[in-house]
């Protein structure tokens, strides 16, 4: 496969998988700023969704004051913070219209009709009167890409960089939600307060893992299970692990002359999530582990582009 349409195909995927996780981090402050607190940790809470993305500077530049409105409008539809929905649904609708002869018809359709819907949706007052009405949406429509995707393109090199896209983009997310999640509790302390099992409790809605949680340990959430599920459990869809797993997994499809190394690289990554034990991250610091964590994931997605993508800008 050419350099170039594989490398449409791997930002295509990244771009619509940032969109739906911005939209579960806007959701769910949305929700969790409703509950009784002062105006302070409200603004925290926002404050810390800019974090996550590392737009806080960004955001400061451009409004100089906080305010929840201008939080929205900067991450939904500000078409020069590249990070926003709107700069992700154009940004993964131009990568496949550049490669829409490699798409099914299907997969086309589908990013060009979530474009030209979220449109109309941005003109209207939709994200003033019912936000979480428009993430479902956003959500809604990653999801049915995914969908599609899988159950109808050719399972060839197309598809491998497509799924190589989605997990180290959600990798990346999940270990960032994570640390600025721990970093902004109040403490991490085994009494959990009525307060505090919300806060738990909104961690795990932004990654879909609450009912999951519930699931497996059938118990009070505590911060240490709550990293142990989204770090080191694979049957966790969107933990550290689990990305890892099928990362790992689509460069064995689409490995090239040059990429042994990469693959090494990741394997590693791998091993010492499948291999972790919570206890032992908790002891080494579990900022200290996922700062490196992300280090790591933004080398392995530069040596994915320097072995099968557009050559970086020297």
């Amino acid at each position: 496969m050419l350099s170039r349409t594989a490398d449409h195909l791997f930002w295509m995927a990244r771009y619509t998988e940032r969109a739906e996780n911005t939209a579960r981090m806007l959701d769910v402050n949305m929700q969790t700023s409703m509950l009784p607190q002062s105006e302070q940790d409200a603004e925290q809470g926002w404050r810390a969704t800019l974090g996550i993305s590392e737009l806080q500077s960004a955001y400061d530049h451009q409004y100089g004051r906080f305010h929840t409105r201008d939080v929205l409008d900067f991450m939904v539809r500000d078409p020069n913070n590249p990070s926003s929905i709107l700069a992700c649904l154009t940004g993964a609708r131009e990568n496949a219209r550049a490669v829409r002869g490699t798409l099914t018809t299907e997969v086309w359709e589908i990013q060009n009709a979530t474009w030209l819907d979220m449109q109309k949706r941005l003109k209207s007052n939709l994200l003033e009167t019912d936000p979480s009405a428009f993430f479902e949406w956003v959500k809604y429509r990653s999801h049915l890409s995914r969908g599609v995707t899988l159950g109808t393109m050719l399972k060839d090199e197309a598809i491998h960089f497509i799924r190589l896209g989605t997990f180290l983009e959600r990798a990346d997310n999940t270990a960032r939600i994570l640390d600025v999640k721990f970093h902004g509790a109040r403490d991490t302390s085994k009494d959990i307060t009525q307060r505090d099992f919300y806060y738990w409790a909104a961690l795990l809605r932004s990654v879909s893992g609450f009912e999951i949680y519930r699931k497996v340990y059938r118990d009070v959430i505590t911060p240490e299970r709550v990293a142990q599920l989204l770090m080191l459990r694979g049957d966790m869809p969107r933990s550290l692990l689990a990305c890892m797993d099928d990362v790992v997994e689509n460069l064995k499809h689409i490995r090239n002359d040059v990429s042994a190394d990469t693959e090494r690289f990741a394997g590693k990554l791998h091993a010492e999530l499948k291999f972790g034990h919570i206890d032992d991250i908790m002891k080494a610091g579990l900022h200290h582990t996922l700062t490196e964590f992300l280090e790591n994931i933004y080398e392995l997605g530069n040596r994915v582009s320097r072995d099968f993508l557009v050559p970086l800008a020297a």
